[in-house]
């Protein structure tokens, strides 16, 4: 008869406990997914959930902690997008090997403060300015008319009385575009379309003419991003996107010092 090793069984207990803190259910957050990702994260970067284990499948987690597939999948996704995990098709996700190199990350939920957005516009400024500078030197033909129809679904769309959000990031990706750096693009479309204040700020509350003038002072600036850029100018493209971000971040101080911010 053979004799089981009760040494073992201490750890079992211990590996049984911390499956259970992990897959208890979860409160009422503001993002379910973000929770999901918080304690998983936790367990991963405390080395309870070591290099190469295995995530509970989606059921487990599904089951345990009370949310729904959707909710599961966000949160992995968003695990991996930081490089703490891995999938494999078909058998799951799995704590990275390397946990200590992860990518830099831009919580969303962050944006809502005028400190993170004059933060954002300020490494805006740094990277666009030079996104323009390099897009009036290698644009071809086709990708300053892409520029200028940009410009012209913006201008439409504030004169619909539109915020307009969309359509000025789209401006921005058109010139990222003609860098033919695609990492100018991977940088815009990592930011995002939450990169627009107005998206997560809000302002001229109280003031129904506050929107029209900002976005009609933006259409200028614009317009004189894009002429620098056909001109071929390295240096008023440089010059006329700094331009834009710099007053952008001025008007947001400038709102914020009048309180019209919420």
């Amino acid at each position: 008869m053979t004799r089981q090793d009760s040494s073992s069984t201490p750890s079992i207990d211990a590996a049984r406990r911390q499956r259970s803190n992990l897959l208890r259910p979860l409160g009422t957050p503001k993002s379910l997914s973000a929770e999901v990702v918080d304690r998983l994260a936790e367990q991963i970067v405390s080395g309870k959930l070591p290099a190469g284990a295995k995530l509970p499948s989606e059921q487990e987690m599904m089951r345990g902690m009370g949310v729904s597939r959707t909710v599961v999948r966000e949160a992995v996704a968003a695990l991996r997008a930081r490089g703490l995990v891995i999938t494999r098709q078909g058998a799951g996700a799995f704590v990275d090997r390397d946990t200590s190199r992860q990518p830099y990350v831009i919580d969303p939920d962050g944006l809502g403060s005028l400190d993170s957005v004059l933060d954002i516009l300020e490494l805006r400024m740094a990277v666009e300015s030079e996104a323009a500078a390099i897009a009036s030197e290698r644009a071809t033909n086709v990708q300053i008319k892409a520029i200028r129809e940009a410009q012209r679904v913006f201008s439409r769309a504030i004169s619909s009385g539109e915020r307009a959000i969309k359509e000025d990031f789209a401006f921005h990706q058109a010139i990222a575009l003609a860098t033919q750096n695609n990492r100018f693009v991977e940088f815009l479309e990592f930011l995002g379309r939450l990169i627009i204040p107005r998206q997560s700020i809000r302002s001229f509350e109280g003031n129904p003419d506050g929107p029209r003038k900002y976005l009609g002072q933006i259409e200028k600036e614009h317009e004189a991003i894009f002429h620098a850029i056909g001109a071929h100018s390295p240096r008023k493209a440089r010059e006329a996107m700094r331009g834009h971000l710099l007053k952008s971040r001025e008007r947001y101080r400038e709102l914020a010092s009048k309180k019209s911010i919420a």
